[in-house]
This record gives C-alpha cells, structure tokens and sequence, in this order.
C-alpha cells in the first residue's frame, strides 16, 4: 500500500468503505509525519492531534455502521486565516496574536459537517498579504521539497503540509495567486473557483479578487473537497445559486480546444519552465484534445497596476489601520504591501483601476470565445527563498531583474479576470528539484472544463507526491 501519509483522499474512503483501512490508521499516520517532519517544514500553526484522533475514532463507528459522510475521517488542514469559533484568529500577525474567533468559515463549517476532521491549521505571511510565507508569529516555513526555498503564499502552509505529508487534504485562499502560487511551487493541485461559487466571509466576500478553495495531492482529491466546499450560504450575498458539483469521472478531453500561451505577454520565464509548459501541451494533444498556440498579449505593468490599484481599495487600508496601531510590531513586508497599494490608489483611483481590468480581460475573453481553455505557466521561476521578504531584494529571472518580486507570478491576471476558474497542477521540476505548475483557465464559471484537463493531464503525465529530498 502507498505510504499512508501520502495516500490519495479518495483512495482513503474507498479503504475505509471496504473495512481494509481505519480512519484511526490513517491519522496516527499523518501525526507520526508530522512530528517527524515539522522541526525542518513549519507548515503548522496550531495542531489539535488529540481531538483528532477521537473524531477519527468516531469515524471508524460511521464506517461500521453505515453513516460515513462524504469527507468521513479525512484529515484536512485549514489555513490559519479561516477562523473557527473559539480558537485563535491571529491572522499570522504579532498584532492579533490573543484574538480568538467569534465565527467559524463557512467552508470549515462544511468540511466538519461533512465529517473531514480539522487536526491542524496552516501557516501564512502576515495578513496573508504576500507570495511566500514566514512570520514573525510563526516564523519560516520551508518547503519540502527544498528547504532553502519558500513553498509560496499566502497558502503556503497548505501547500507544504500536503507536499511533507501532514495532510489529505487543505483549505486555501486566493486573492492575487495564493492558491495556485503554493501549489506549484511544492507539486500540487490548487483550485481558484470563479468568483462567488465557494462562500467567503464578509467583507472579502464583496472584493472580486477573493476565492476561498481547495488543494490536495491529485485532482480528484481536489475536485472531492471543491463539491463539499461549494454552494450558496445564507451569510454570503454573492454565494452562486445554485451550487455546482464536478463529475465524478474526469479526464476527457478528446475533441477539447485548448489554447497553448507560451506567455500571456511580456512576463520573464526560465527555459526550464517554459519546456515544462510545452510538453504538458504535448501531453494534451495525446489524449485527445486540439492545442493550438495562441496570444494574449498583456503587459505585466498594467496587471501589477490594476491589482495595487485594486489591493489600495479594499485590502491595503484594512493592513494600513493595524501599522497604524502596532507600527513595529508588522513585518516589513506587510507595512510595504500597505504602502505601494496606498500609493497605486492614490495615483490612479478606482475608476481607473476598474477600467484597466477590462482592458485587461478583452483579449482573455475573446481567447476563451474561440477556445474551451488555455493553459500558461503558473510563474516564471520555480520559487522565492525562505525567509526573504523581498522588500529590498530584486528576483531576478531569465537574466532580467523584476521591479517587484510578485511580477514572477502569472497568477493575478485570473484574480482581475475573477470569474474563470483556474486549476493549478504541476507540469515539471526545475533546478534544485524544485516543482513548477501549469495553470489551466476555463470560460466563466465553466468549473467542469478545467478538471477534465487536468485530469488528463495527471492521466498522461503522473507526478511524484513525496520529495525524495525530505527524509525525516
């Protein structure tokens, strides 16, 4: 049997269904992972491994008697800032270090109501404002499957839980790339849902940039967790009716049109992934579908500044009013996050910011018009270190050094471009064995499309689940 640590969730509940595995053997398994593996990952915040293993021994009377639910006896890891009522909401930041959660996420409340056990919370920058994770609350975490890198943000704690083996399944947010950034950069699959189809909490619900969504180890991990976490929800206005639910069989993709974007525009990309990129379009053509090389021709500035413009309307001033209160007591990064997106509004204005989106979806749209798809590297480079937070450090890739570290993204296009879903799979390794991914974008709220291709993908091109690095 596959290391247990590292078992598929859905393999998992076909062992449990047969009586051949305990949801009790499974956690003892993920717990012995994690006590093995954390001292060199820190990917968790808060573990309840106790309560874990009651929930897992009840689990295991459900399964006897014929009452399991959909996620019975899984071990899910939140991500620290969905808060659970009655635990600590410190949203990674010195500042909030005693506050404790009046309101639980709704997504969480699913996972539990669906019988998925929360045994663990997932580290996260500070505010969850940048693309890698460390704090000065919870400090560096690394990733698996090299520990000089950072696994991304602000999902990072999720991502390296599920790439180190502490976790069947995660929960994730995105509002810039923070799912999809983590997930390839540690060799997993993270889904950004189209905006309003996985209830979010108020006031981020109304920011159009905000997703809460799954990542796990394969995509039909990642599409069991998305059918559970999506749906209206009575608190959340912009909740879609009504809800979706991906098949259960995935992975055609025979007659499918899918656009290949080597690069949506002028974004700087290593060789390495570049070939990655062109080889899951390869990969694609075998099972079926029609990939064809198409354009996007985007400018990397304009989506830097409409998202500064936009993070200076919503996110940045909530960031801003603690630095207010707490000054040193931020890290560094976050006061910067605060002040760039203060300036970007103060330059432009809503208005305009507004209106470059649009100019920004047009070609996107009038791409995914003639096409089911299109795929693009997820980012240029295969990570950022741990622990820098490149406020004065310039990353530097291909040879070119970006004005800010977030420009080695594509992530946040599809943030301004809110509504298409975007599945994050990988597409490679890159020096130092570092993962590198692939997003794959579909039509507006066309959920269903984006997983048959990365089902095929996964099919045609399998990718390792365990660093070979990581030997604690």
């Amino acid at each position: 049997m596959t290391d247990l640590a590292y078992l598929p969730a859905t393999e998992a509940l076909r062992l449990f269904t047969a009586r051949e595995l305990s949801p009790v053997e499974l956690m003892n398994a993920v717990i012995e992972r994690a006590e093995a593996v954390e001292p060199l990952v820190n990917a968790l915040s808060e573990r309840t491994f106790m309560d874990a293993l009651r929930q897992a021994e009840q689990a295991e009377r459900a399964y006897a008697d014929g009452t399991a639910r959909p996620l019975e006896g899984l071990p899910v890891a939140a991500k620290d800032e969905q808060p659970i009522a009655g635990r600590l909401a410190t949203d990674g930041s010195l500042a909030y270090a005693d506050h404790v959660a009046l309101v639980t996420h709704p997504i969480l409340e699913r996972v539990t109501a669906a019988g998925g056990i929360v045994h663990a919370r997932t580290t996260t920058p500070e505010f969850c404002c940048a693309g890698f994770t460390h704090s000065k609350l919870w400090g560096v975490t690394r990733n698996p499957w090299n520990l000089e890198y950072s696994p991304g943000g602000s999902s990072g704690g999720a991502g390296a839980a599920l790439a180190s083996g502490t976790a069947t399944l995660a929960t994730g947010s995105d509002i810039g790339g923070s799912i999809r950034l983590p997930a390839a950069n540690t060799g997993t699959v993270g889904y950004k849902p189209p905006y309003g189809r996985v209830p979010a909490m108020p006031p981020y619900n109304l920011d159009h940039y905000c997703h809460d969504g799954p990542l796990a180890r394969t995509v039909a991990d990642c599409a069991l967790l998305q059918n559970v976490i999506a749906g209206p929800h009575p608190l959340d206005v912009v909740s879609l009716r009504p809800a979706v639910r991906l098949p259960e069989h995935l992975g055609d993709v025979r007659g499918m049109r899918i656009a290949y974007v080597a690069n949506p525009g002028n974004w700087e990309i290593e060789p390495e992934i570049a070939a990655n990129t062109l080889q899951v379009a390869a990969a694609l053509q075998e099972a079926g579908a029609i990939v064809e090389e198409a354009s996007l021709g985007l400018r990397r500035a304009d989506v830097m500044r409409a998202a500064f413009v936009h993070f200076g309307a919503i996110f940045g001033p909530m960031v801003a009013r603690v630095a207010e209160e707490h000054g040193d007591t931020l890290t560094r990064y976050a006061r910067a996050f605060a002040e760039d997106a203060a300036a970007a509004y103060g330059r432009d204005g809503f208005l305009a910011g507004l209106e470059l989106e649009a100019e920004i979806y047009a070609p996107i749209g009038g791409l995914l018009d003639r096409y089911d798809a299109l795929i693009c590297p997820t980012t240029g480079a295969p990570g950022l270190l741990a622990g820098d937070d490149y406020v004065d450090t310039k990353i530097t890739v291909n040879g070119v050094a970006l004005d800010h570290y977030l420009e080695y993204s594509m992530t946040t296009i599809f943030n301004i471009a809110s509504r298409c879903p975007v599945l994050n799979v990988p597409s490679g390794r890159a020096t130092g064995g570092m993962p590198t991914g692939v997003q794959i974008v579909g039509r507006t709220y066309d959920d269903a499309t984006v997983f048959h291709v990365g089902a095929a993908l996964e099919r045609e091109r399998p990718w390792p689940f365990r660093p070979e690095s990581l030997t604690a």
